[in-house]
């Protein structure tokens, strides 16, 4: 399949080279020469990815196993109590129902002007 896009993407360039070379041919066609032969390695580059990708996997699996099995396994400490779910504020309201409320209240204005309006 990569050998197949490189011939056509091969093909494609000589006809825009062919297409640059006869009278109405513009820069873009001398582009488009340039960038078929990119397109019809690309399929090529990908394919040789995904090879080096899964070897790299292959390799780490490898590793993990053999690191599982001669490591012991460590043990987690206990989670630490947090200063931030200690409760509410100390004036007894969360800054955010504070700011929810003032939003709620301007709304509620713009929809009695709305309804003045009407």
């Amino acid at each position: 399949m990569c050998l197949l896009s490189l011939v056509a993407a091969c093909a494609l360039a000589w006809w825009q080279w062919e297409r640059y070379a006869s009278a109405g041919g513009t820069f873009q066609n001398l582009g488009y020469v340039l960038q078929w032969p990119l397109f019809g390695l690309f399929p090529a580059f990908v394919f040789w990815r995904i090879r080096k990708l899964r070897r790299r996997e292959r390799e780490h699996e490898g590793e993990s196993t053999e690191g599982r099995a001669r490591a012991a396994p460590a043990a987690v400490p206990a989670p630490r109590p947090s200063a931030r779910h200690g409760g509410p504020p100390p004036d007894g309201e969360d800054e955010e129902d504070r700011q929810l409320a003032e939003y709620n209240r301007y709304l509620a204005e713009l929809n009695a002007r709305d309804q003045e309006v009407k």
